[in-house]
């Protein structure tokens, strides 16, 4: 996503007088950076750069993928690529959650965008209310090089996330399965969490940075109060839930924090996101690496890897969610 405009923020400058809960989220998020470390001393990458996309400007639409590309993890034969069964990849929409330790708690999954969304850019380009503007319903997304589109990335990522989530005990709500034409409008994401009344929500998304520009970000909420967009109740909450997603996501898949953006701290803070802006539940938005660098782009198109993140991610919401 790109971050220019008039609302976008830097991250906030920690305060000097912290909670004990807000210490603790520190020292989970600089374990998970510490574990990075390690790996970069070992072999991980830093190269550099800056640019990007934007959620609610219109980007090209998604190249035809190659069928290696294309074919969704939940449609696959069992491989040891990731070392999943059929079932843990496309668990039924349906399916009821486990007893488990997020046994009453609910979690929405937005996957961004939408694998048709190009079919429909009438529609996907129709002005919405985001409280502090008017902006595009939805885009296309990304694609990498090689025509994996951030609509298929999304979804997959989303598949294996519930799965991990309902063993836990969690009810799961995805904001769209393919299940529609176009869309949900970016207002309507937001307020699919909210009628939900989720505990948590994480919208999933891949960047369409420049090549060089690698690593993950996690985008919270800034305070927001104008029109419809309130957003001072989940500041903090979103904030907690953001720390605990990003220290897992590195711990779990080894990934560094965004090198353009961000600072190092694989936080990053937006008040121009309709579907943060509109929320009235704890939500984040995370960038899991960049499609338009090579390297990055061989993570994400690894049906491996794509677990890892699932699982790093749902790890982070079930820290949130436990306290």
């Amino acid at each position: 996503m790109s971050y220019t405009g008039p609302d976008f923020d830097p991250p906030p400058e920690r305060r000097s007088r912290r909670g004990p809960l807000t210490v603790a989220l520190a020292a989970l998020v600089c374990g998970g950076l510490l574990g990075w470390g390690v790996y970069a001393a070992t072999g991980g990458t830093d190269d550099k750069g800056a640019g990007a996309k934007a959620e609610g400007s219109p980007s090209a639409a998604p190249r035809t993928p190659s069928p290696a590309a294309s074919s969704p993890a939940g449609s696959a034969s069992p491989s040891a690529e990731d070392g999943t069964s059929p079932a843990a990849r496309t668990p039924s929409a349906s399916a009821p959650a486990a007893a488990g330790p997020l046994k009453g708690k609910v979690v929405v999954i937005d996957p961004g965008h939408n694998p048709t969304n190009a079919e429909h850019t009438a529609e996907i380009n129709r002005q919405v209310d985001v409280g502090t503007h008017r902006k595009e319903c939805d885009t296309t997304g990304t694609s990498t090089d090689d025509g994996y589109a951030e609509a298929e990335f999304t979804l997959d990522v989303a598949h294996r996330m519930r799965a991990l989530l309902q063993r836990q005990g969690a009810t799961v709500k995805l904001t769209q399965d393919r299940d529609r034409p176009f869309g949900p409008c970016v207002d309507e994401r937001a307020r699919i969490g909210n009628a939900a009344k989720a505990d948590a929500v994480v919208s999933i998304h891949a960047d369409g940075s420049g090549a060089g520009n690698r690593g993950f970000h996690v985008i919270l909420p800034g305070p927001v109060n104008a029109g419809e967009a309130d957003t001072r109740a989940i500041v903090g909450p979103s904030r907690a839930l953001g720390e605990r997603i990003a220290g897992n996501f590195v711990r779990v898949t080894g990934t560094a924090p965004s090198n353009y953006i961000g600072g190092g701290t694989g936080l990053v803070t937006r008040k121009d996101l309709g579907g943060l802006n509109l929320s009235t539940v704890p939500k984040v938005f995370i960038e899991c690496g960049n499609m338009r660098d090579s390297k990055d782009a061989a993570l994400l198109t690894s049906g491996a890897w794509r677990q890892k993140a699932a699982q790093g991610i749902s790890e982070g919401i079930v820290s949130f969610l436990r306290g």
